[in-house]
């Protein structure tokens, strides 16, 4: 896995430099700003980049808009973006835009080596991961939504994990229940809230995004 990273923070910076390469991965470039990152991704052709969402020269979606534009460039690019807080409009564009190869995640989960790790590979795989912290922490600050208030305890559960990017088998193992009784939910979650199957949209993102906006 080749990986470019961007990010401001110098001590950062090269802390997730060495924890990368510590774990035999590839850090071929490790940038400061947008223009930098987008430099290397040309240079390089990463699998992955990590992005921290606020960069020079204002420190507001640079991170983002570079992302964006490192994708155009490379389609396929994994992009694992980092924020030292929830950032509500990009939590919910990330799914939006159809999330595979993307994650989202809160500087601090750095720290705790195994998910951090755990969410690199999952993007890196094409998946998801969104930090269950800012899933918990846009159920607090947003209005309960109708439909979603039908949902039992256990297919709210479901849709959490969903949230995170967890797939099927991974949520059973979470729940510790059968693989078969997670289909069953998530059949029941598409039912009450009204998503019929739809050549046009992916369902199960727009659970998801029901669930973040609710």
């Amino acid at each position: 896995m080749r990986i470019v990273i961007a990010e401001d923070d110098a001590l950062l910076r090269e802390g997730l430099a060495l924890l990368l390469r510590a774990e035999s991965l590839d850090v071929v470039a490790t940038t400061d700003g947008p223009d930098t990152f987008l430099a290397a991704v040309d240079e390089h052709k990463p699998d992955v980049a990590i992005v921290d969402v606020r960069m020079p020269p204002t420190h507001t979606d640079e991170g983002i808009v570079a992302a964006v534009e490192a994708r155009r460039r490379l389609p396929g690019l994994a992009v694992l973006v980092l924020s030292a807080y929830v950032e509500q409009a990009f939590a919910t564009d990330l799914l939006a835009g159809g999330a595979a190869g993307l994650g989202y995640l809160l500087k601090e989960r750095v720290g705790r080596v195994e998910q951090f790790l755990e969410a690199l590979h999952r993007v890196a795989d094409g998946g998801t991961a969104v930090d269950p912290e800012v899933v918990g922490l846009l159920l607090a600050r947003n209005r309960p939504d109708d439909a979603l208030a039908r949902l039992s305890p256990r297919e709210r559960d479901v849709l959490a994990l969903m949230a995170e990017g967890l797939g099927n088998t991974a949520i059973a193992e979470r729940l510790v229940v059968t693989e078969g009784a997670v289909h069953k939910h998530i059949r029941s979650i598409f039912a009450k809230l009204d998503l019929a199957p739809d050549d046009r949209a992916d369902r199960r993102v727009t659970a998801v995004l029901r669930y973040l906006r609710q």
